[in-house]
């Protein structure tokens, strides 16, 4: 069998079709959807280093993955480097991250610190430890940031993440609030952000196993089962399954707040409010029935009146 072209490739005698065009059609999507949310929250500028934090998981490799592709056809100039913190878990392979990085051709740098075994001391057996390594983690990185002369800091999370973390913040802390896809770090010194915002899991999953990426554990947090993240996450995977195109909702809601139906004062002063006469565009039609596509919400009816 004489090789092919698929999308552009010559494909290989031997090589399945169907699959390669799978594949490019996913790459294709994560470069879009990637590119797109660095545009629209100008997350990248023409001269920027960019420090992209690699935890060995597939959603960091998905990233720099995707931002080695989009440096190469970019208008701009921008530069990357990969970090690892190795944090000492037992069993860690501190080999697999530096091979790879090597073989991808991308600068890198390994941070040694102890971590692990300050959070085993601090936090009881059997308590979430995800917080606590987070801080010391995000304290870490905001170092080497400046040591390396990083003007932007890319973390791998996701839609997905976005969600549950919006979720989780309403489900136990009371807040509306979730992960944005741009902010300054806590010190004012730094600038952090979120490239694969719009990429949902299971693209970065699907990317992941393509591309056959070494995934590397965390045997901190992959090892607590009842975490309230990943019961969330469960929770959105079956909506997904059950109601296509809820999730996808839910996300364009982040993209599309109302002030003035919501109850935060310092958003809207409602103390203010006065009837004029003069017909308001974000008054009750907000919630008219109109509003709602019949598809989204399965078993309700709408009632014209």
């Amino acid at each position: 069998m004489a090789a092919q072209w698929v999308d552009d490739e010559i494909v290989p005698p031997g090589r399945d079709l169907k699959i390669e065009r799978e594949a490019h059609k996913l790459e294709k999507r994560l470069c879009r959807e990637t590119g797109r949310a660095i545009v629209q929250y100008n997350m990248i500028e023409d001269g920027d280093r960019v420090m992209v934090c690699m935890s060995g998981g597939k959603d960091s490799y998905t990233l720099l993955d995707i931002l080695q592709k989009l440096q190469r056809r970019a208008p701009i100039h921008f530069d990357l480097i990969a970090v690892n913190l190795d944090q000492k878990q037992p069993g860690f392979p501190e080999h697999v991250l530096p091979d790879y990085l090597k073989s991808a051709g991308v600068p890198f740098h390994i941070e040694n610190e102890d971590t692990y075994s300050v959070v085993k001391r601090l936090i009881p057996e059997g308590k979430t430890t995800c917080s606590l390594c987070s801080r010391l983690r995000r304290g870490i990185l905001y170092r080497v940031a400046d040591e390396l002369g990083a003007t932007r800091i890319a973390l791998g999370h996701h839609r997905d993440d976005i969600l549950q973390t919006l979720l989780l913040n309403m489900f136990f802390g009371g807040k509306m609030k979730s992960m944005p896809p741009k902010l300054v770090s806590d010190d004012g010194r730094h600038v952090v952000i979120r490239p694969l915002a719009f990429v949902p899991e299971k693209d970065t999953a699907r990317w992941a196993a393509h591309r056959d990426f070494p995934i590397i554990p965390c045997n901190l947090c992959g090892s607590q089962e009842n975490l309230q993240r990943k019961q969330v996450g469960e929770m959105l995977r079956e909506w997904e399954k059950k109601f296509p195109g809820r999730v996808e909702n839910m996300f364009n809601a982040l993209q599309n707040i109302v002030p003035s139906h919501l109850l935060d004062g310092t958003l809207h002063d409602f103390t203010v409010l006065k009837a004029t006469g003069v017909a308001d565009s974000n008054g009750d039609r907000a919630f008219d029935a109109p509003e709602f596509a019949p598809a989204a919400l399965p078993g309700l009816q709408v009632v014209r009146v």
